[in-house]
């Protein structure tokens, strides 16, 4: 059965969701096909960094390779374009395609492209300065979430381990709001200021008692030296700077999803095929090495002529 069209915007409505939420994932989509095989032409699925699955690009077959594959995606921030099925169905294998064989009692063969998906920054800017109202507009231009707070109006509650903080509020209690945006722990946080000014924020910082190490990490002055600019050019030196952060991946939540280490696998010995150990109830002892299956009709083809498989076979 066809997947629906609505289906396949469900996954990408989910996806946006997921991204505004700052959270990572990997986005799979069948970009080809050969029946038989129930993944189709468009299908959509979710990987998230967890390893959870949403959506449908195909059986039993394909979706622990996705889930792999998806999960060193974002482990490597590299997309990548699969084909899995039989290893004879191959033949020449394009530079940039990884070839996985699967195997699979339809027979069928997909390729699946894999993008990983960074979660769009969320940028805090505290003050009311033109320098604030600049910033704001060249980080939403790049669609960034953005939120533009007095700083009168601002509170901790506002920022969480994925915020990218800048105080531009010039003296109007910097002390005050620095303080507050520690308290939230954001990935980043910056101050415009003097050099002589930071300096004397920083020493206000260490007489409240909070440790060095998160002074340490309090960025005074803000933005790249980009030489002699107007007040408002300043704003394009603070985005330049996050952006070279978030480019080097510096921007990466100390409380980030951390990815999921792969699970145990083995070899099935009959068809070849990578299986995953854990809750796999398709397993044979056979004097006493315990040996995995990807399907029952594997298993069944092991227990009745084990000697036949064992030349070529892998445990795990």
């Amino acid at each position: 059965m066809y997947e629906q069209s609505s289906d396949r915007w469900g996954i990408v409505e989910q996806a946006v969701e997921l991204a505004r939420r700052g959270e990572e994932f990997a986005m799979a989509t069948v970009v080809w096909r050969q029946g038989p095989s129930s993944g189709q032409h468009g299908s959509r699925a979710i990987v998230t960094a967890s390893g959870e699955l949403h959506g449908w690009i195909g059986g039993a077959c394909a979706e622990p390779v996705l889930i792999r594959e998806a999960q060193r995606a974002l482990a490597d921030g590299q997309p990548r374009l699969l084909v899995l099925g039989a290893e004879e169905q191959f033949g020449h294998v394009p530079q940039g395609m990884t070839a996985i064989a699967i195997s699979c009692q339809s027979d069928g063969a997909l390729q699946i492209y894999i993008e990983p998906v960074q979660a769009i920054p969320h940028l805090v800017v505290i003050g009311r300065s033109p320098m604030a109202n600049t910033l704001c507009e060249l980080a939403r231009d790049l669609d960034w979430a953005v939120d533009l707070v007095d700083g009168p109006d601002f509170s901790t509650a506002l920022v969480d381990a994925r915020a990218i903080v800048v105080v531009a509020t010039q003296g109007h209690g910097d002390e005050e709001v620095v303080e507050q945006a520690i308290a939230g722990h954001p990935v980043y946080l910056g101050v415009v200021a003097s050099k002589r000014r930071g300096e004397a924020l920083l020493g206000y910082l260490a007489g409240r008692g909070i440790a060095q190490d998160v002074i340490d990490r309090v960025r005074v002055p803000v933005g790249l030296d980009l030489g002699h600019t107007s007040h408002r050019e300043v704003a394009v030196s603070v985005l330049a700077e996050l952006v070279q952060l978030r480019a080097a991946g510096a921007l990466v939540p100390q409380h980030a999803t951390v990815v999921a280490a792969a699970p145990a696998e083995a070899i099935d010995p009959v068809c070849g095929m990578t299986v995953a150990i854990e809750g796999n109830g398709r397993c044979f002892d056979h004097e006493g090495t315990v040996y995995y299956f990807c399907c029952p009709g594997c298993r069944t083809a092991f227990m009745n002529d084990p000697a036949s498989y064992l030349t070529t076979g892998a445990t795990c």
